[in-house]
């Protein structure tokens, strides 16, 4: 494949570089004499030991890999009018004329827009369309809508009117909401957001049409890869004193050199070709026909498929919901699904091996008879100190405390024996709570003995009654008896409150 290719690019450097070398070559081994050989020899072995120090592989490298990116960046910032094309059909309704032609102007100032941007970008486009005249021929264009925008041209001459058509087909959408062909804001608001992505995208291919890769950069690139092959022509000549009788082909066809140069100068060709993707090389972006497609397709979304779809009908999986497997053309084809990295670990725990280990030593007879127990631990202290041990066993809310690690011998027994026991949170909570319980039904007891309502005789046999209040319940009590300790009030007895309230008759 010629077209396109390394080979179109590199064969005109190629046969200078080649014819070069020969005539190098034939100089050197018949029209000198041995004083110019031996000069000739000095400079091709200098050239040949220094042209090392051209940093060739990382210039280009850094080079191309920039201008790849930015290539690529180019072509994913193209704009296609689907979405708008999608949303305008499904969401501006209608069969009659007026519906129809909204929805085909619209897209049509879309595709407007961006020819308009490729016209300034692209040679290809720019010959295609030089002037509106071409653009109303293809229906791009209508006169009226031709003279608006060269007015704007002579008020505004240093501006491009790319933007225009958004505009318009902006203006549109809301004419088609107003008169109710549009049913929602919502698909005003979807519309409008695709039209101004739409016109972004345009604006950004602008911009790398006016901000290119800098000059300066690429002249370095270029210097660096030819005056390397310059030196190259030189300093890669077989040498008289170099023993060629074996390889007499060699001294005139120098392969491995003309692989270099046909990799080095095809990776400079290569970034001279992708710098600028809307050019006229044979790999550039075909946007004649990009044009082409998008107004096609445009018109065909809103006016022919407006509001179509195939007959509904039960998919081949309605009975069983879905397929259990789907038919492969060669059953050797059939993989099992992807495993997880962690499908095959083992997950069984490991049992842990925990001791504690205590050492005792005695201090001396001036120590009153305390001893110092350091007690070691598997684990490393979080304070830097032995003194926050503690010590944690199997078993449900078990934990065994040691703070003491000074004291008498006596205390030191006791507290070794005391670690052995084991504290249970569950059981004391419920022990507290059972206590509470049975203190709560005691003073309800009590309130119950003394609660009646009886009328008595006094010695001198007047009449009279001893009312007693209901006692509250056991909450409301708790929470007096908590009230009452935190303000540090004392609670009056029952008893003397009831003898309290006694009226003679």
């Amino acid at each position: 494949r010629w077209r396109g290719s390394i080979y179109k690019l590199v064969w005109p450097d190629l046969l200078v570089f080649m014819g070069l070398y020969s005539i190098l070559a034939v100089v050197y081994r018949f029209l000198m004499n041995d004083t110019a050989q031996k000069f000739f020899e000095t400079i091709a072995s200098y050239t040949n030991d220094h042209g090392g120090l051209i940093p060739l592989s990382f210039v280009m490298g850094f080079y191309v890999s920039i201008v790849m990116k930015r290539w690529w960046d180019q072509y994913i910032t193209i704009p296609w009018p689907d979405p708008i094309a999608i949303l305008v059909s499904s969401s501006l309704h209608g069969y009659d004329d007026r519906a129809r032609a909204m929805r085909r102007t619209i897209l049509r100032y879309v595709c407007l827009c961006q020819v308009l941007v490729f016209t300034m970008i692209s040679p290809r486009v720019k010959r295609r369309f030089p002037s509106y005249d071409q653009l109303i021929e293809a229906g791009f264009l209508l006169e009226n809508e031709k003279n608006i925008i060269v007015n704007l041209d002579q008020s505004f001459p240093k501006y491009p009117k790319h933007w225009m058509p958004i505009v318009w087909a902006a203006h549109i959408v809301m004419r088609a909401r107003r008169e109710n062909k549009i049913r929602d804001d919502y698909a005003v608001k979807s519309i409008i957001d695709e039209l101004n992505k739409f016109r972004g995208y345009c604006g950004f291919l602008l911009y790398y049409d006016w901000v290119s890769v800098p000059t300066v950069y690429t002249q370095v690139v270029t210097i660096a890869v030819y005056t390397y092959f310059l030196f190259a022509v030189l300093g890669h000549q077989w040498l008289q004193k170099e023993s060629m009788s074996d390889l007499f082909a060699v001294k005139w066809f120098p392969v491995l050199t003309i692989l270099q140069f046909f990799f080095y100068m095809g990776w400079l060709k290569v970034a001279e070709v992708l710098i600028n993707p809307f050019g006229e090389d044979d790999d550039d972006f075909e946007l004649n026909w990009i044009i082409d497609r998008n107004l096609t397709i445009s018109y065909f979304v809103v006016d022919e498929m407006h509001q179509e779809h195939p007959e509904l009908v039960k998919d081949q999986y309605w009975d069983e919901i879905f397929p259990n497997e789907l038919p492969y053309t060669q059953p050797g084809m059939r993989t099992s699904p992807p495993e997880a990295s962690t499908a095959r670990m083992d997950t069984e725990p490991k049992q842990p091996k925990s001791s504690v280990y205590s050492l005792a030593s005695n201090q001396s007879s001036g120590s009153r008879g305390r001893k110092f127990v350091p007690r070691f631990v598997p684990v490393v202290s979080t304070s830097g100190s032995y003194s926050d041990y503690y010590h944690v066993e199997t078993g449900h809310s078990r934990v065994t405390f040691s703070d003491r690690l000074i004291g008498s011998e006596e205390e030191h027994q006791n507290s070794c024996r005391f670690s052995q026991d084991t504290i249970d949170f569950n059981e004391l909570i419920e022990q507290r709570r059972r206590e509470r319980k049975e203190r709560g039904e005691r003073m309800r007891q009590r309130f119950l003995d003394i609660h009646s309502t009886t009328t008595q005789r006094a010695s001198s046999g007047a009449p009279y009654i001893i009312t007693v209040l209901r006692p509250p319940s056991n909450e409301i009590i708790g929470d007096e008896e908590g009230a009452g300790e935190e303000s540090g009030e004392t609670n009056v007895n029952p008893d003397k409150a009831g003898r309290k309230t006694e009226k003679n008759e």
